[in-house]
């Protein structure tokens, strides 16, 4: 008998009563067939095609297991397979006459070009399509209508609606869920709010144009679409740098000081051809046996793009950057494309957006375009401060803050000065005690504050760690932008120094845009700003009409606005974290945040 499965789309009471009226009184003798009718879900433009394979289809989809395929468990998206095949009632989607439709054969270039859109290409059997194109057209060829024949044609076809769904998630959402990494960013939703069932019926599998079918599922980002307009000329240079086993840069030797205008290098002309590759030094530039300016100009683009000090000196930090491999590079444009496809719709062009390892803040005007850049400090990776990844809404901005010391910060950093130095070190330093009611507890003793008895918080003014304005965007983390008084922070090229918040390089300037903009609070002009962290009103609260959408990212792999790429450290592990997350294969991790370790709970600063 026919194995049955619970269907998405069920018969009316009526229709069902209607039927059974037209049934023979002595019932059916035999085997009982599934009756099924013509829903037409899908907005098909070509004929409808057979469902003489149905009972292949619907036994397949039994199990949650796809055999023949490199990742066969399809469990996460087994929903959507069974409605896509429910709404065509399991007639064939992708083959015609024993060969493939003309949208499964660009579907199928299209899952061996994976790696140009940041994917990896057997996640969709790449290498497997041959064979079963190959299979399908040998049965028809032959007529073949036995068992195996039809269970091969079903096959192909669930196998390629399987891969199409992979795809397109993987495009529209990303693979890994950021929640198994404990970044708080709500993919989930995201997920569920993409229905890939429909679009497949809709608009694939008829459609004229399939590559703008997918494109249209992909982030709108502009950073996006250029570091994947990118990705395609650095996998040609990784194939490159394979092909021709291109050698390391020689290293300096032990104590050297980097090599300047004038200056000798054994490899100038290795030097000069690295260069080359990404377009940091010009074609038509000659070899040369001393390090000439138009070397030197080269040297400081490189370094401009990849974060490092752009004096124009060839030193040994500079050399091991060169000698970072293309594959690198191109795993790095992967983990970026994929962490663009976590965001929420209204976070994909951010109003406020900071990249983590670029140490740098971009701000953006409502239509788009770009209103300020400035340096930024974060997180100090060494003392376990990481600043994480996340999206958020900016509500308040805040002149004049209380720094309130998270417990962690005073038993770690403020006790051994109290111990040394007394509870004198307190007021010396701008800092109070204060009970739960917020109120000023004068004769707190140093076990009160040990044992967490009474808080600390650090009073306003100009020294206080948060300077004279904070930008609050309510998290789990506690993490939010401000001032700062260690100014001289912003003239180093790696800033990881705060125990996770991100500090700005210009605050006042922020302030201004932020609050000018936010009509109706307008009218803040630069000597308001600076009245309000100047004046005495402590604490003052600016409540914003309209929120702004903010990104703390994470991408070492950055397209710049004029589409040239820049690439970065990992500092906080991230891309190591994703990339072993990856490696397990499907099906890809998707559980949700538990516990965040990348921040001790509580106001960071």
């Amino acid at each position: 008998m026919t194995k049955h499965r619970t269907r998405a789309l069920h018969i009316t009471l009526s229709a069902t009563l209607l039927l059974a009226a037209l049934l023979p009184l002595g019932g059916c003798k035999g085997t009982i067939h599934r009756l099924r009718i013509k829903f037409q879900h899908r907005k098909s433009t070509s004929k409808p095609n057979t469902t003489d394979y149905a009972d292949n289809v619907e036994n397949l989809l039994e199990s949650a297991q796809m055999a023949g395929m490199r990742w066969p468990d399809y469990a996460p998206d087994q929903t959507v397979v069974h409605g896509f095949y429910d709404d065509r009632d399991d007639e064939l989607a992708w083959t015609r006459d024993g060969k493939p439709t003309a949208q499964a054969t660009r579907l199928i270039q299209m899952f061996g070009d994976a790696a140009t859109k940041g994917l990896e290409p057997e996640d969709y059997d790449a290498a497997r399509w041959a064979a079963r194109t190959a299979k399908i057209a040998e049965i028809a060829k032959k007529k073949d209508t036995s068992d195996a024949a039809q269970d091969a044609v079903a096959q192909f076809d669930v196998a390629m609606t399987i891969c199409a769904v992979r795809y397109l998630e993987d495009l529209h959402v990303g693979r890994i869920n950021p929640q198994s990494l404990n970044f708080d960013i709500d993919t989930p939703a995201k997920r569920a709010a993409f229905d890939v069932q429909t679009l497949l019926n809709d608009d694939l599998v008829d459609a004229k144009d399939v590559p703008g079918v997918v494109a249209g599922v992909e982030p709108q980002s502009l950073f996006y679409k250029a570091t994947e307009a990118a990705l395609p000329g650095y996998l040609t240079l990784e194939r490159m740098q394979s092909a021709s086993q291109q050698q390391p840069l020689p290293s300096l030797s032990k104590g050297a000081k980097p090599i300047d205008v004038g200056g000798t290098y054994g490899a100038l002309q290795p030097l000069l051809v690295r260069l080359q590759m990404e377009g940091d030094a010009p074609r038509t530039m000659a070899g040369s046996t001393i390090y000439t300016p138009e070397l030197s100009a080269a040297v400081k683009h490189y370094q401009d793009r990849h974060g490092l000090q752009d004096d124009g000196k060839l030193g040994q930090e500079t050399i091991d950057s060169l000698n970072v491999p293309m594959s690198v590079r191109v795993q790095q444009m992967d983990n970026a494309l994929e962490r663009w496809r976590w965001l929420p719709d209204n976070y994909e062009q951010p109003r406020v957006f900071a990249n983590l390892p670029e140490f740098l803040l971009r701000t953006y005007n409502a239509d788009h375009s770009l209103a300020f850049k400035m340096r930024v400090v974060d997180g100090e990776a060494e003392g376990n401060h990481d600043t994480p990844m996340f999206v958020r809404m900016m509500r308040y901005v805040v002149f004049r803050p209380y720094w309130n010391l998270p417990p962690s910060i005073v038993k770690k950093e403020i006790m051994k000065h109290i111990r040394s130095s007394g509870m004198g070190y307190l007021a010396s330093h701008g800092y109070e005690a204060y009970n739960n009611s917020g109120a000023v507890v004068t004769n707190a003793t140093a076990d009160d504050i040990d044992h967490l008895r009474v808080s600390v918080r650090q009073k306003p003014g100009l020294k206080n760690s948060l300077g004279l304005v904070k930008f609050l965007f309510p998290n789990e983390y506690d993490v939010y932008m401000h001032s700062t008084p260690e100014l001289n922070l912003f003239a180093l090229t790696r800033r990881d120094r705060s125990h996770g918040c991100v500090r700005l390089q210009h605050a006042d300037q922020m302030a201004q845009w932020v609050l000018s903009n936010d009509q109706p609070n307008g009218g803040w002009d630069q000597d308001k700003v600076d009245d309000a962290m100047n004046g005495d009103d402590n604490n003052k609260t600016i409540n914003l009409k309209t929120p702004l959408p903010v990104l703390l990212g994470y991408f070492t792999a950055m397209a710049d606005e004029d589409g040239s790429m820049h690439f970065f450290d990992d500092i906080y592990g991230y891309d190591k974290e994703l990339e072993a997350a990856l490696a397990k294969g499907r099906p890809y991790e998707r559980a949700e945040m538990k516990v965040n370790p990348k921040l001790t709970p509580g106001e960071t600063e």
